[in-house]
């Protein structure tokens, strides 16, 4: 059996202005809460659970669960055979990975897994080269980061309050 995995929440006491050397002396109090688990269904003897790389992975690795080829300037779906349950007030986000992206122009697309959705997960893949990229049964394909929401209320407003940067939009704050 696995270890529990906890969410950690550190909150400082800043009610009380501190100096350096009061920095030592300041009031953190740590939340532990135990995470609740990602339920995986393996809807194929070809599927596989996700893992994480490391202790402090982000994301869990999706695997391949059939070889296919993601065509030269193409799209292609990838099928994993599992489908998933994330905890409430979760989504799951599709996410690249960095080595296919860095070495093969492999990128993903469409990530977005509702907490009610539970359908089989599967990976839309960009392939920016100009070769064939093969994808291999049982390859890691991507990575689901499970990310917590918040869903507020839409309220239609007749203005908006200025704020610094205002309508500047792409590019518009310099960074290239």
């Amino acid at each position: 059996m696995s270890q529990p995995h906890y969410a950690v929440s550190i909150k400082v006491d800043n009610t009380v202005p501190i100096t350096s050397a009061d920095a030592a002396t300041t009031t953190t109090a740590v939340t532990l809460e135990q995470c609740p688990p990602l339920l995986v269904k393996k809807l194929s003897d070809k599927s596989r659970l996700p893992t994480r790389g490391s202790a402090f992975a982000a994301g869990y690795d999706l695997y391949a669960a059939r070889e296919t080829v993601v065509p030269a300037r193409g799209k292609v779906l990838v099928d994993t055979d599992i489908s998933i349950a994330v905890p409430a007030g979760t989504y799951g986000r599709i996410a690249p990975r960095s080595g296919l992206a860095a070495k093969n122009f492999i990128d993903t697309g469409a990530g977005v897994i509702d907490a009610d959705y539970r359908g089989q997960v599967k990976v839309l893949l960009f392939n920016h080269a100009d070769a064939d990229f093969k994808v291999d049964e049982g390859e890691r394909v991507a990575q689901l980061v499970i990310e917590r929401i918040y869903t507020p209320e839409v309220v239609e407003v007749q203005e908006l309050e200025e704020s610094v940067r205002g309508a500047g939009g792409f590019g518009s704050t310099g960074c290239t």
